[in-house]
């Protein structure tokens, strides 16, 4: 898979998209192989970095592809929007292990979508979000329009997919669009630090806490007072919480299994 890598360390799993041509735009194609990516992560990795090479994270649709397959209108349009773009989108979201968009250039149109539909996005300093749509006479098609108002607000949201502003590092950083902002040649190693950090938790905390955000979004506060009580219960009787209560008695690092 020359245009989409992999590397597994210290428990963490990073995707690499690398179509330099294209400024990493999307196929259908890589869109399949990349839900797989994240779907197939073995049970060593405990998170998920996405990234892009050559100074770009994702440009969106690799129009020029697409329109020399034919699939820009009509049923395979629909197909490739519906089947594989949405379902890497699902791939994401659905995952049970922390995931971190590392966004290193542009991050533009369905490319801003992938990137909010992770957990958490660093920005390097040369970082820049756009739900550029409306610009082409389009729509976010991506969950641009369920993410980004949860993410920065309904107001803030609305003003970026209306008006299909880019928004610097910076001001992602100050708006919540980003977690935090990193040198851009320090990006790969300070997301990793921050991802292998994460990778050494209990991974049954990472999805029970997972689950119970996402559910409590669109959820009121007895659900999620019902969920965090049984999510608690279970981890209760699990041996990673057994393993952490005597890491801290004897002073010394847990060692989390997943069990």
């Amino acid at each position: 898979m020359t245009d989409l890598h992999l590397d597994d360390r210290d428990g963490v799993r990073t995707i690499t998209l690398d179509r330099p041509g294209s400024r990493n735009g999307l196929t259908t194609d890589v869109c399949e192989r990349l839900a797989v990516a994240v779907r197939g992560a073995p049970a060593e990795v405990h998170v998920i970095v996405l990234t892009g090479a050559n100074g770009a994270f994702c440009s969106g649709l690799d129009l020029k592809d697409a329109m020399q397959r034919g699939t820009t209108s009509g049923p395979e349009l629909e197909r490739g929007m519906r089947v594989y773009f949405h379902g890497v989108i699902r791939a994401l979201v659905e995952s049970d292990r922390p995931t971190i968009a590392l966004v290193d250039g542009a991050a533009a149109g369905f490319g801003c979508d992938l990137a909010l539909a992770c957990d958490l996005r660093i920005a390097s300093d040369r970082g820049v979000f756009g739900e550029i749509f409306v610009k082409r006479g389009l729509m976010p098609d991506g969950g641009g329009t369920w993410h980004l108002p949860r993410i920065v607000g309904l107001g803030r949201a609305l003003e970026l997919l209306l008006t299909g502003d880019l928004v610097t590092a910076d001001e992602a950083l100050r708006i919540g669009l980003a977690n935090r902002v990193v040198p851009h040649g320090e990006a790969l190693a300070r997301t990793h630090e921050l991802a292998s950090a994460i990778a050494k938790g209990p991974p049954l905390v990472h999805r029970a806490v997972k689950r119970a955000v996402y559910a409590g979004l669109d959820g009121d506060l007895t659900a999620a007072l019902d969920r965090e009580a049984t999510g608690q219960l279970a981890l209760l009787g699990s041996r990673d919480f057994g393993e952490g209560v005597t890491a801290f008695l004897q002073k010394r690092a847990p060692r989390f299994e997943g069990r």
